[in-house]
């Protein structure tokens, strides 16, 4: 077993330990490779006999830092052994020192314990449980096997936040067998062993592996992000302390644009967006319109007994494509389809005919070219990666 620093101390951020094992290992995962600079293809795992370390754990992601001169890549807890993923290699029985970045450890420990006081109001007005927990770098989301609306979650979110406000204590205790039975407390497994509970008091009691924030004062605030359907509840999207911070510099950087560039106040910002895309739709339906009009008069082109008729164009949209196929086949009576796209990019195509069976013709364009497509006898469409000249001639080969 390691000695897990960071339950006797979650503030600190240095310590030192002795090295129980160093493997080296073949790197497999992508998100471990991208941060290893150089032609490196090995990692080390490396075993402390105590760390301060939080693995990822309990939906949370680890923390990260360095151990002596190596970057701690990744850490994982099997068996109550925590490894760390590091980028150097250690000798068995040397000492060695490592910290902790701080910021990142900090940053999760505000999520955590205001997540914690989320699901705990949740519970305690509507009843729901969380069913799924996710905190990485860049997003916290609490998964809730019940629906909550729009105004539940503002009532949570405000009630969230008062209790942010009254700085409660955040106290960790470790319950006897006895004391835990008679003991009202969340949960999402089953628990093996000694089970840590976290207490917010008069807000929430929950058996948690994680760090947290003393008292709730130093969550800073809590925002909620977004609220979609889930499952049959919700997956609601959160953000505490300074990650809100920067979450809503950004915003407000983005909103500051868009009034600079339209030239408008941020209240009216709604319904300017709005009247532009309106203004886009139309604007597109003009030029789609002019599109049309002018395959039509390049169809007046083609000679009336020309069975086959096939079309290579750019920039037109399926209903122009579909509405000029129909009247092609209207006055031909072969295969007519029109292909919009080019060369290197590939086609999007809608192939028609009132006398053949299209769904052949789309066998053949998969045989001989690859394309994707489906349809009825009637018509078909679908794409294709080939040029206008190997098209031309499978289909003329028909």
């Amino acid at each position: 077993m390691t000695k897990k620093l960071y339950y006797e101390d979650a503030y600190a951020t240095g310590f030192e330990a002795v090295v129980v094992s160093c493997e080296e290992k073949a790197i497999e995962d992508k998100a471990v490779k991208e941060q290893i600079e150089g032609a490196e293809t090995v990692v080390y795992q490396v075993v402390l006999d105590q760390t301060l370390f939080f693995p990822e754990e309990g939906g949370q992601s680890p923390d990260k830092g360095v151990i002596g001169t190596a970057n701690v890549l990744d850490v994982q807890i099997k068996n109550d052994i925590i490894t760390h993923i590091v980028d150097k290699p250690f000798c068995v029985g040397e000492t060695v020192r490592g910290m902790i970045d701080w910021k990142h450890r900090f940053s999760n420990m505000q999520q955590h314990s205001g997540e914690h006081i989320f699901s705990g109001t949740v519970n305690r007005l509507y009843g729901y449980d969380n069913v799924g927990f996710h905190l990485s770098d860049n997003i916290v989301t609490m998964d809730f096997n019940g629906v909550l609306t729009e105004e539940d979650v503002v009532r949570v979110e405000e009630l969230v936040n008062e209790a942010i406000v009254k700085n409660l204590p955040i106290i960790v205790t470790y319950p006897t067998k006895e004391e835990l039975a008679n003991m009202e407390y969340r949960s999402k497994i089953e628990i093996l062993g000694q089970v840590r509970i976290v207490n917010v008091e008069g807000v929430d009691v929950c058996a948690c592996c994680a760090p947290h924030v003393k008292r709730t004062g130093e969550i800073g605030m809590l925002k909620v992000m977004s609220v979609q359907n889930h499952r049959g509840g919700v997956r609601i999207s959160m953000l505490c302390g300074f990650r809100a911070l920067e979450a809503f510099r950004e915003k407000s950087a983005i909103i500051t644009k868009l009034m600079d560039s339209l030239t408008v106040s941020q209240e009216l910002l709604p319904d300017r967006v709005e009247k532009l895309k309106a203004s886009n739709q139309d604007y597109k339906y003009r030029l789609a319109m002019s599109k049309q009009k002018l395959l039509e008069i390049k169809m007046t082109e083609i000679p009336n007994e020309q069975e086959n008729v096939f079309l290579f164009e750019q920039d037109i949209e399926s209903t122009v494509m579909r509405n000029v196929v129909n009247k092609l086949t209207a006055e031909h009576s072969g295969v007519c389809g029109v292909f919009v796209g080019n060369d290197e990019a590939g086609y999007s195509f809608i192939i028609g005919s009132v006398n053949v069976d299209c769904t052949q013709i789309g066998m053949l364009l998969r045989e001989k070219t690859g394309a994707k497509c489906g349809g009825k006898k009637p018509m078909i469409q679908g794409s294709v990666q080939a040029s206008e000249e190997i098209l031309k001639a499978v289909l003329l080969d028909f």
